[in-house]
């Protein structure tokens, strides 16, 4: 893999969070999973869904069941998805939509030349409805929530494995995220985080730049937000930064 390096000022590699950062699609999980609640039911929590925002499917279910006191035989577990992942695909077809910015800024890395990855905890066979609508162009490669062995997001493998894919380090990598689940893997990893909350508000931290939208990212920023980021590797501390907003 050939592209600008962090001497050129850019990262490395730009690795891509997909629900909520690139696609408005956390309110379409609502759907599903709280039409699910409610077979098992109960309505679906606030705080059971909150949790479930950056998890994966397993862990989902697992909150799903939790709130109501059951412990889900696989079976049921096998049951659930397989009604909420039909479910999402129907939705992804139809009403899928991006985030403010997103595509603007996915063709601006993709013009730096700078190597790319979408790295979700979504599965693979929806993660494949869903590039349809965001252009599998540009992506070098994609990591999926079933690709990781169970590791997933909060845990760093997702993240770790795009960078191998990419064949370069994580600590070279600005990662792109929405959520605290999807940061705290993407810091464990040794990415900095660019942060745009979207369902959740996420905190400050040593590694991440907190921005309220994709909209008005341009190259100057990737450079400033590589620039910042060693500054915080050195001691320094980022934030939610006016000049980068």
């Amino acid at each position: 893999m050939t592209g600008p390096s962090t001497a050129d000022g850019l990262p490395a590699a730009v690795l891509w969070d997909m629900d909520g950062t690139l696609t408005d699609s956390e309110k379409l999980w609502d759907i599903p999973l709280s039409e699910y609640s409610l077979k098992l039911g109960t309505p679906l929590g606030d705080d059971t869904r909150t949790a479930m925002i950056g998890s994966n499917i397993p862990t989902s279910m697992a909150l799903l069941f939790g709130q109501v006191g059951r412990v889900p035989t696989p079976d049921d577990i096998d049951e659930a998805m397989g009604w909420i992942n039909e479910r999402m695909v129907e939705l992804f077809r139809t009403r899928l939509v991006m985030r403010p910015g997103a595509r603007e800024a996915l063709r601006l890395v993709r013009d730096t030349g700078v190597p790319t990855a979408l790295v979700t905890s979504t599965e693979r066979h929806l993660t494949e409805v869903a590039l349809d609508t965001i252009g599998r162009e540009f992506f070098d490669v994609t990591v999926c929530g079933d690709e990781v062995d169970g590791r997933n997001k909060p845990l760093p493998e997702p993240y770790l494995k795009a960078a191998r894919l990419l064949g370069v380090e994580p600590t070279r990598c600005l990662a792109i995220e929405d959520s605290p689940t999807g940061t705290a893997a993407a810091e464990a990893a040794g990415c900095a985080v660019l942060v745009v909350p979207c369902e959740v508000a996420v905190p400050e931290g040593p590694a991440r730049v907190l921005r309220s939208s994709l909209v008005g990212l341009d190259e100057a920023l990737l450079r400033e937000l590589v620039a910042v980021s060693a500054s915080a590797g050195a001691g320094g501390r980022i934030g939610a930064r006016e000049d980068l907003r």
